[in-house]
């Protein structure tokens, strides 16, 4: 089988659940965004973080591919071997925000993305993240969604800040505290 298709080479798409539509329609850039993210996020692994982030982040990973599945997909279709977001899924992220902050110290300001190379790249998976939730609020503008894939895309930015904070706590990377730059 061939890597091209040529299907797409009049600026359509073909949706896991049947028909086409334009490459630059709404859910193709949720779905999209998703995979950058996805992309990101195996960047940060390759660059470097601790054996239990990285096990999370390759979970997370698998999950983020169900969900660009599930951004594809209209929720009133439901091809075989589909699986969609649940609410299960949130909840194990909260719980794991919750330990990582835990372990952390207290945010009292702003702070500067950066730090070790994992977390780094952690830091920059957080705002493609960002991204992906304001491309799936756009979708919902217009089309149905499972809504609980916009819950997950939510509280995983919020994983991914406090995942970049403790890979770089534990790479021994500090902090930079934002400041208000004068010139």
């Amino acid at each position: 089988m061939k890597l091209y298709t040529r299907t797409g080479d009049g600026g359509t798409t073909a949706l896991l659940a049947g028909g086409r539509v334009p490459k630059d329609h709404p859910r193709v850039a949720a779905y999209g965004a998703l995979d950058e993210l996805n992309a990101m996020i195996g960047l940060a692994r390759a660059l470097g973080v601790d054996a239990e982030i990285d096990a999370r982040l390759d979970r997370i990973q698998h999950e983020l591919f169900d969900l660009g599945s599930d951004m594809a997909t209209p929720p009133d279709r439901s091809p075989a071997g589909l699986t969609r977001v649940s609410p299960d899924l949130v909840e194990r992220l909260e719980s794991e925000i919750d330990a990582m902050d835990a372990a952390l110290d207290p945010l009292r300001e702003f702070i500067l993305p950066g730090g070790a190379p994992g977390g780094a790249a952690l830091h920059a998976a957080r705002t493609v993240c960002r991204r992906a939730e304001r491309a799936i609020v756009s979708l919902m503008a217009v089309d149905a969604i499972n809504e609980v894939g916009l819950q997950y895309v939510n509280r995983l930015s919020d994983w991914l800040f406090a995942a970049a904070r403790l890979a770089n706590l534990r790479a021994g990377a500090p902090e930079v505290r934002w400041r208000s730059y004068r010139g």
